[in-house]
């Protein structure tokens, strides 16, 4: 099954990672594969990583529109609330969906998130066992909510 949105716009969603955690990266797709899910899951170990992805200039992965990122906070280099920032200042990417996937309950980090207009604040704990409330929560979120087609052009180097 693909997370896909229906009538005319049947592209499947790629999802993009932001895990810094082997452990943690692989029981999202283990989740993933065991719900059946056969979307494209590319990881990025930490923020910087995942710009390089997204700002197609990472040596080894690419990712295509329409995507949404699941992204972890507290990671080296760039943890996931600065990447989100990131993600805000560049008009090509600031419209991308975002929700976070932390082990932090704090607060302050939920607000902070909220504040960068994150689609949802998921604590790992929370998803724990029952991993398919996340899964059933992008698959609603997908096929209900109305995107663009495609995303801005990326602006042309002078």
């Amino acid at each position: 099954m693909l997370l896909k949105r229906p009538e005319n716009d049947v592209a499947p969603v790629n999802l993009l990672l932001v895990e810094d955690d082997d452990f943690e990266a692989a029981a999202v797709k283990r989740a993933f594969l065991k719900a059946r899910i056969s979307n494209t899951i590319i990881r990025a170990s930490d923020g910087e990583e995942a710009l390089d992805i997204l700002e197609g200039r990472h040596p080894e992965k690419s990712i295509s529109s329409p995507l949404i990122a699941l992204v972890d906070i507290n990671m080296p280099r760039m943890g996931g609330m600065e990447f989100i920032a990131e993600l805000r200042k560049r008009p090509h990417l600031s419209s991308l969906i975002c929700f976070v996937l932390t082990t932090s309950s704090d607060p302050d980090d939920v607000s902070e998130a909220y504040a960068l207009n994150v689609a949802g604040y998921i604590v790992k704990q929370t998803a724990g066992e029952d991993f398919s409330n996340l899964l059933n929560l992008l698959g609603d979120y997908w096929v209900t909510v109305q995107m663009p087609c495609s995303p801005a052009p990326h602006p042309v180097p002078s």
